[in-house]
């Protein structure tokens, strides 16, 4: 990738210099939505997740397609994202209804973000554990995919960030949420990491796309799922690369 100009470094940094402090205002000040009900935390979390992406797209020039959105629905369902960088664990806030990541237990443990987690009922999932602590996770996500009026429940079936070119590596656990909790399966694939492919900031401008492609019913054989969802997340994930690589080439100077 290139390396961007002066002005956009300058973008890219601004970005970061407001974008994480108001994370922590908007946490701070809105704390006491942690007393009332779960519905309205993830409403003012779902708010903050949209409040990124226009930070995102005003500051660092990172803008957003999203291509698919009558796949989107309310109700219980199991979310199967990409995972390339940092972008997509907030935006994905702002997309759906209830939103209820599957994330790592450590997050549980930072000042005032954990808070959050606990009340807004998130999984957590100790990536080292047991058996018995995969079972555990397994019957939490069962009660929260059906709680209220059914909540979407997030994976990143590849369980941490991946560089863009580099070989999938899908763990068992998506196949695992699928069979248990028996609900269909949303595929969702996107390009971000062109733009933001480690750290805390963008390192490109651009417009990510997001491609939610069409929901995978229950009732799959565990195995054949697991394939599945693989060919589907990267298929999609690599056409929209290419696409954005040839959007990138297109506009340099």
């Amino acid at each position: 990738m290139d390396r961007p100009s002066l002005l956009m470094r300058f973008r890219f940094t601004l970005f970061a210099f407001i974008t994480y402090p108001a994370f922590f205002f908007w946490m701070l000040f809105g704390s006491f939505y942690l007393l009332g009900p779960r519905r309205k935390l993830i409403r003012m979390m779902s708010t903050w997740g949209k409040i990124f992406i226009w930070l995102c797209r005003m500051i660092a020039g990172l803008k957003l397609e999203v291509r698919g959105t009558e796949h989107l629905s309310k109700g219980p369902m199991l979310i199967a994202a990409k995972h390339l960088s940092a972008w997509e664990t907030i935006a994905l806030l702002g997309f759906f209804d209830d939103p209820c990541f599957i994330m790592k237990e450590e997050l549980q443990k930072i000042p005032l973000l954990g808070s959050y987690i606990v009340r807004s009922h998130q999984i957590p999932l100790n990536r080292k554990g047991s058996a018995a602590d995969m079972k555990k996770m397994l019957r939490t996500a069962k009660t929260e995919v059906f709680a209220d009026e059914g909540r979407q429940v997030i994976i990143f079936p590849e369980g941490t960030r991946r560089p863009i070119d580099a070989e999938p590596v899908y763990h068992a656990g998506v196949s695992m949420l699928y069979t248990a909790m028996d609900v269909p399966c949303l595929p969702l694939a996107h390009n971000a990491g062109l733009f933001w492919p480690s750290g805390y900031k963008p390192r490109s401008s651009g417009t990510i796309l997001v491609e939610i492609l069409p929901p995978i019913p229950p009732g799959m054989d565990r195995a054949a799922f697991q394939t599945e969802i693989q060919t589907q997340l990267e298929t999609a994930s690599h056409r929209l690369i290419a696409e954005g690589r040839a959007a990138l080439q297109q506009h340099k100077p």
